[in-house]
């Protein structure tokens, strides 16, 4: 049971981070990824690239409920609300 909802807590951050990866090179101006971050560092839009790439992780998290694999959407489900905690704490301090 716990290694099911570790597999998908790090499925959710893997999907996380293609997500925020195809976010920033979507919104970016054609620069590369790390620079697209640090200049949305300094905008202050980190948190909401961040926040856009955790849309996949409702996609991982569907298919686990559809595969009736309901610790590793559990996991999913537990990286999403981690990653939206850090995403808070971040844009407040």
């Amino acid at each position: 049971m716990k290694k099911e909802i570790l597999i998908g807590f790090i499925i959710g951050l893997i999907a996380n981070a293609i997500g925020l990866y195809f976010a920033a090179l979507f919104f970016g101006d054609g620069n590369d990824f790390f620079t697209i971050l640090k200049s949305a560092s300094t905008e202050g839009i980190l948190g909401k690239l961040i926040s856009l790439g955790a849309i996949l992780n409702l996609a991982a998290f569907f298919i686990f409920i559809k595969k009736k694999q309901d610790y590793r959407a559990r996991g999913v489900l537990l990286a999403t609300v981690i990653i939206a905690i850090s995403t808070f704490v971040f844009k407040f301090i």
